[in-house]
């Protein structure tokens, strides 16, 4: 096929890569997209993201139907049709990636499907499933192409009985009992739902807490209402081998040991979940060939416009430093698109939010406790329990609570963490604040809807000051 020249070519069309592509080409340059998949939307939307939200919220109104609306006079027996939740899952999916083939033929952006490679600066070589080639000629060429799912040396993941996130997406029964390995975000969610629909759930961390890197009082609090709810943790602990059941009806057998030395214990189990983290997806891009500089975690390396060290290749998202979050993506994506076009794009890493999308939900923005002490910050804490927010209780939804972190001397606030309902939504509100220079006062004083869950935050920021009213 002869050349075709853009002014941007993104290879990847994740939630970096797509948004990126549409922003660049709003600011009116001619944008190419190379997909690997045969549908847009990454990770995220495919195999991420997306479908687990899905079965998480169908997982959750099957629990509460199981175990709370009798609680609210309302009774039922809710029958699980697990081919029916997939299909929602699969229909989620199939929604949101036309949604965005759409947005590229709204914004006439040109997708090609199959493997890119860069062949050197401004060239990027597309190889589809047949083999055909197409050459694109891009003035800048920027990588988007995520990650991939971290292993664990010597165990195999084949996504039947030992599966990844993807393949505990698609289980096509509900297991007996599931070993998670990982207590991180992924494990977590992904635990969740199968402990709602049914499963044993065990969950083994090799460090000696939960949700590592976020804040400490959260994570603790976090896995007591965790086990609460039935799912078994074997902190400080490792898994040392898998070995696969022989038959349909067998027992794959996983050999768990204490980090610190100890005696072995062997679990009987019909599926594993390998959750301990992601790596950042450069294969097949040629960048060593190219001399693109990387660190020593595989990340591709960037200066602050995500220009890497080759002049015209940049990179955004999970292939470079920081939390491999899709809205932190989003976010470079559009700044690096407004860089090319002469603006001033610029992402704010002091305040990503992260959220579990659990339930509770729990969700992060700004610096942690552990954080502020390491840094010598002198601050003040103000925390509110949703056992004491009315509309909390009217919802029988009071587990967790509010902490709002502010520097002693400014009252700005420094950190916000939430265990609760709607916590993801919640998060919000913190972030705006925190981006304007928002202090705890602000947030005291600002008035909030009654009965809502969101007084919780307008109450932790009054307990900065020793003042709330309702507790």
């Amino acid at each position: 096929m002869s050349d075709q020249v853009f002014d941007l070519t993104i290879i990847g069309s994740g939630p970096g890569g797509y948004v990126c592509a549409i922003r660049a080409a709003q600011l009116g340059m001619k944008v190419a997209v190379v997909e690997k998949r045969k549908t847009h939307g990454g990770t995220c939307l495919n195999v991420g993201c997306i479908p687990s939200k899905a079965l998480l919220h169908a997982s959750e109104l099957f629990d509460e139907a199981n175990h709370g609306m009798a609680k609210l006079g309302i009774k039922v027996k809710p029958e699980l049709d697990l081919p029916a939740m997939m299909k929602h899952k699969t229909d989620t999916i199939d929604g949101n990636v036309s949604g965005i083939e759409f947005l590229f033929k709204k914004n006439k952006i040109t997708a090609f499907h199959g493997m890119g490679k860069i062949s050197k600066a401004g060239e990027v070589t597309v190889t589809a499933d047949d083999g055909k080639t197409t050459t694109l000629k891009s003035k800048n060429i920027c990588i988007a192409t995520g990650s991939d799912v971290a292993q664990i040396p010597g165990i195999e993941i084949d996504e039947k009985t030992v599966v990844s996130s993807t393949g505990a997406l698609e289980l096509g029964k509900v297991p007996d009992h599931m070993v998670v390995v990982g207590a991180g975000v992924i494990g977590l969610e992904l635990g969740s739902v199968w402990r709602r629909l049914g499963a044993k759930v065990t969950v083994v961390e090799f460090l000696d807490r939960i949700l590592p890197g976020m804040d400490t009082e959260v994570a603790t609090q976090f896995q007591k209402i965790l086990k609460k709810q039935g799912i078994e943790f074997k902190l400080g602990s490792k898994v040392t081998g898998v070995e696969k059941a022989k038959s349909a009806k067998g027992k794959t057998k996983v050999t768990i040991e204490p980090r610190d030395g100890g005696d072995a214990e062997v679990i009987e189990t019909n599926s594993v979940l390998v959750a301990i983290g992601r790596v950042p997806f450069t294969e097949g891009l040629g960048l060593e060939d190219l001399g693109v500089a990387k660190d020593n975690r595989g990340r591709i390396s960037v200066d602050e416009k995500f220009q890497t060290n080759v002049p015209g290749i940049f990179a955004i998202g999970d292939v470079i430093e920081g939390a491999m979050l899709a809205h932190k993506a989003e976010e470079e994506g559009v700044a690096l698109a407004e860089n090319l076009a002469g603006q001033a794009g610029h992402v704010n890493y002091n305040l990503i939010p992260g959220v579990v999308y659990t339930y509770p939900e729990v969700a992060t923005v700004g610096k942690t406790e552990e954080e502020l002490k390491e840094e010598g910050r002198d601050y003040v804490s103000g925390k509110f329990p949703f056992m004491a927010n009315g509309r909390a209780k009217a919802n029988n939804q009071t587990d967790g609570f509010v902490k709002v972190l502010a520097d002693k001397k400014t009252d700005r606030v420094l950190g916000v963490h939430i265990v609760g309902p709607m916590a993801g939504e919640m998060i919000g509100e913190a972030t705006v604040l925190m981006e304007f220079g928002g202090s705890a006062e602000d947030l005291a004083r600002t008035c909030h809807a009654h009965p809502t869950l969101t007084e919780a935050i307008k109450e932790a920021a009054l307990a900065t000051d020793k003042r709330t009213i309702h507790m």
